[in-house]
């Protein structure tokens, strides 16, 4: 199958998820009222999913694996965030582990993306 369009990938779909789910943990009024640690992880959710479009839409496959990098790495930075969250009491237990799994599974579809575009040492 050809990949048409960004929005047929499956770590973008992945990426997108996390990042509503990350936004609607930021609504909640403790995580709201701290505005450094909410627009660090809103903006490295967001992150995820723009760089996987714009790679895609780069149309070469160099640059586009170059891309994936980048938003892996954002996918870590979220994971990193959301620890400074539950240390502080911003979310709970079963919330972390909630957006830690997605962030998780988004990474791993990075990866397997990475490996099929045949990324040495992806």
């Amino acid at each position: 199958m050809t990949i048409k369009r960004f929005e047929d990938i499956e770590a973008w779909k992945h990426a997108r998820a996390l990042a509503s789910m990350v936004y609607k943990a930021c609504q909640e009024p403790d995580f709201a009222r701290d505005f450094g640690l909410k627009d660090q992880i809103q903006r490295a959710a967001v992150s995820i999913m723009a760089n996987i479009a714009e790679g895609f839409e780069r149309k070469g496959d160099k640059e586009f694996i170059y891309f994936l990098r980048i938003a892996r790495g954002s996918c870590a930075e979220v994971q990193s965030h959301l620890y400074v969250a539950l240390d502080v009491g911003l979310i709970d237990q079963d919330r972390f582990d909630c957006l830690q799994e997605a962030a998780s599974t988004t990474g791993r579809k990075i990866s397997g993306f990475l490996r099929y575009l045949g990324a040495a040492n992806n």
